[in-house]
């Protein structure tokens, strides 16, 4: 974690004046990553709801399938562009929005937990062995 916070701590530094620059750019690389992330959180959450899966599945599938592992494509553009890269910025200005975004999908995971059925006990529904 210490390793990826110095990562953008370094690439601001060679970026922080595009970004104070360029406040459209930013938005049109954060609000459709935004827009994907409810998106797919949304259809794998409410595909497991629709499964009746319990909501210890449901929650971390769809959390999962709404991540886009920002922090792999930073190291990723920084190895094959360079810190000073636009592919990098973009790949920052990712990882800004998505913890955010991310954290709102937690809550409202936990907020839903009582939507999905309780997970059964171990060996419910089997007969008695005797």
């Amino acid at each position: 974690m210490a390793g990826l916070l110095l990562t953008l701590v370094i690439i601001f530094s060679f970026q922080g004046r595009v970004i104070l620059e360029s406040p459209l750019h930013m938005a049109l690389i954060a609000v459709p990553l935004v827009l994907q992330t409810y998106l797919i959180f949304a259809v794998a959450y409410l595909a497991c709801k629709a499964l009746k899966l319990p909501h210890d599945i449901a929650a971390p599938a769809a959390m999962i399938g709404a991540s886009n592992f920002f922090e792999l494509a930073v190291a990723v553009a920084i190895a094959l562009f360079g810190p000073q890269s636009p592919v990098v910025l973009a790949t920052v200005v990712g990882v800004l929005v998505e913890v955010p975004v991310m954290l709102t999908l937690v809550g409202t995971a936990n907020r839903t937990a009582g939507w999905f059925p309780p997970r059964e006990a171990p060996g419910a529904g089997r007969p008695p062995a005797g």
